[in-house]
């Protein structure tokens, strides 16, 4: 598919860590490992409840998510759903979101774990990763991301990458009134951060990525 769709050869490599644009061997991994459980019950990280259900519609949830975001790339708006992979097995996904963004040079950041891999390290690690894409392979020049105000870990996560705060707001969360803190990281606070955060980082397909994307 490389030739027609050149996000396909999309790979970001870190140690046993690999970033990869899903094909759908991916994408049915990722549906099942969320059917297993993404967050603990009492918990909401998302604005969209989809991980609440049975187990089979959290996964077609996944599938029909994944599926959409393929379809609609395009230069003007894309979505990038990047599988996170560890010795083979998918342990949840990194996005990374743009509207305009020859024009911005801005991108959103996204994220999921399955249940049994928190705690391990390695959310830190895929969001340095996507990071490196997008500024180093896309050029970029602000990141952003946000996170409800109860979401500990992705808070701590970008505090600690470094992100500086940028306002909150009130979102509707399951029926009721919850805060999401926003939060951006320019190219020049990614240069400076400190060596423990600098990660040998490898990458493929970025150029046929680039013409895909129009950037």
């Amino acid at each position: 598919m490389d030739d027609l769709w050149p996000l396909a050869a999309l790979r970001v490599r870190s140690g046993d860590l690999e970033l990869r644009y899903m094909d759908d061997a991916d994408v049915r991994a990722l549906a099942l490992l969320a059917a297993d459980g993404v967050h603990a019950p009492e918990l909401m990280p998302f604005t969209v409840s989809w991980t609440r259900g049975t187990p089979v519609e959290v996964a077609r949830s996944v599938l029909a998510y994944q599926w959409g975001a393929r379809a609609s790339v395009s230069p003007e708006k894309w979505n990038l759903e990047l599988a996170v992979v560890r010795d083979g097995e998918v342990l949840g996904t990194q996005s990374l979101m743009a509207h305009a963004f020859g024009v911005t040079r801005t991108a959103e950041t996204g994220s999921w774990l399955g249940l049994r891999h928190h705690g391990q390290g390695v959310g830190t690690r895929m969001r340095l990763m996507v990071l490196h894409l997008f500024f180093e392979g896309f050029d970029g020049l602000r990141a952003t991301t946000s996170a409800f105000d109860d979401n500990a870990a992705s808070n701590g996560v970008t505090r600690r990458i470094g992100y500086a705060e940028n306002g909150t707001e009130i979102l509707a969360r399951e029926g009721r009134p919850a805060v999401s803190r926003r939060y951006a990281l320019d190219r020049a606070a990614w240069d400076a951060r400190p060596d423990d955060l600098r990660l040998d980082v490898s990458m493929d397909g970025v150029v046929g990525a680039r013409d895909q994307l129009g950037i």
